[in-house]
C-alpha cells in the first residue's frame, strides 16, 4: 500500500535522500502531476495541491483528477497539510490542529464525482468527516515533539479563495463555531471520502485570521510560518506516515455501507 501526502511547496525535500519519480496519471477530469517518494522503506505519493512552484490558485485546483489520481496510484490512505488562519485563541501561529469537523463555504468547486449522469442517486454520510485512523497517528506522532502546540481536534472551515476573508466573515464564522479558516480543504475531503480513501489532515496555523490579527494579512507571512515549522510539520510527518496501516474494515473504504 502507498501512502497519499498532499501538501503544498516545500513538502518535496521530506525524504531529502530519496529522489522523486514524476508520475503524470490521466483522469476522466484531467491529468494530474504526482511524484513518487522512498520512504523508510515504503512508497509515498507526493501531489503538490498547488502544482510545482505553487502556481494553481485555491480555487482552480482540479481537486477530482487529484483524488482520482492517488487512487489509481493504489493509495489507501492519504495524510494532508493546510496553512490556515485561526479564529481561535488558544490556536497561536505556529500551532498545529488535527482536525475533526468542518464548514464549506466554498461557492463554485464542482464538489463531486457523483454528478448523477449515470442515473445514480448518491448520499455519502459524513457524521465523522475525517478518518479517526489517520488522525490518531498524527496525534501520536505530535504530542511528544510539539506539547501544548498540538490541538487534537478543531472545525475547519473552507472559504473561497484566492482573497482573505473580512473581519465582519470571520466574526460570523467564529458564532457557527470555527476554529481555523483555509482555502484548500474542501472538495478535497469530501471527494477523498466518496472514493474511499481513509484522508485527514494536519493544520499548521499561519496566522490570526482578518479582525482578530492587529495587521493586515499578507501572503509572506503564511509562508514565513510555514518555513519556521518546516521541521516540526517534517517530522510529524514522517512518523505519521512510518506508523500508518491500512485496515480494509475501515469506514471510510466503505463510504455506502
Amino acid at each position: 500500500m502507498r501512502i497519499g501526502l498532499i501538501a503544498g511547496s516545500g513538502i518535496e525535500d521530506l525524504y531529502d535522500d530519496s529522489e522523486p519519480r514524476r508520475r503524470t496519471v490521466g483522469t476522466p477530469y484531467g491529468d494530474a502531476e504526482a511524484w513518487l517518494l522512498d520512504a523508510d522503506g515504503r512508497e509515498v505519493v507526493f501531489l503538490p495541491r498547488h502544482g510545482k512552484g505553487h502556481g494553481v490558485p485555491p480555487h482552480r485546483i482540479n481537486y477530482r483528477a487529484n483524488i482520482r489520481a492517488l487512487a489509481a496510484l493504489d493509495c489507501r490512505c492519504v495524510v494532508a497539510t493546510n496553512a490556515v488562519g485561526s479564529l481561535n485563541l488558544n490556536m497561536a501561529p505556529g500551532d498545529f490542529v488535527i482536525v475533526d469537523q468542518f464548514l464549506d463555504f466554498t461557492r463554485q468547486r464542482p464538489l463531486t464525482f457523483f454528478d448523477g449522469d449515470d442515473g445514480i442517486v448518491r448520499h455519502v454520510d459524513m457524521t465523522e468527516p475525517y478518518c479517526p485512523r489517520i488522525r490518531e497517528a498524527l496525534r501520536e506522532a505530535g504530542e511528544a515533539r510539539l506539547g501544548g502546540a498540538l490541538h487534537p481536534a478543531g472545525t475547519y472551515l473552507c472559504c473561497e479563495g484566492p482573497r482573505f476573508e473580512s473581519p465582519a466573515e470571520i466574526r460570523m464564522f467564529r458564532q457557527l463555531g470555527a476554529d481555523v479558516v483555509g482555502m484548500t480543504g474542501i472538495p478535497e475531503l469530501v471527494l477523498a471520502r466518496e472514493a474511499g480513501l481513509c484522508y485527514a489532515t494536519v493544520c499548521v496555523v499561519s496566522n490570526r485570521a482578518a479582525g482578530i490579527s492587529d495587521a493586515p494579512i499578507t501572503h509572506e507571512e503564511v509562508v514565513g510560518i510555514m518555513d519556521a515549522r518546516r521541521a516540526d510539520l517534517h517530522a510529524l510527518l514522517r512518523a505519521t506516515i512510518a506508523a500508518l496501516t491500512d485496515d480494509p474494515d475501515c469506514a471510510c473504504h466503505h463510504p455506502f455501507d
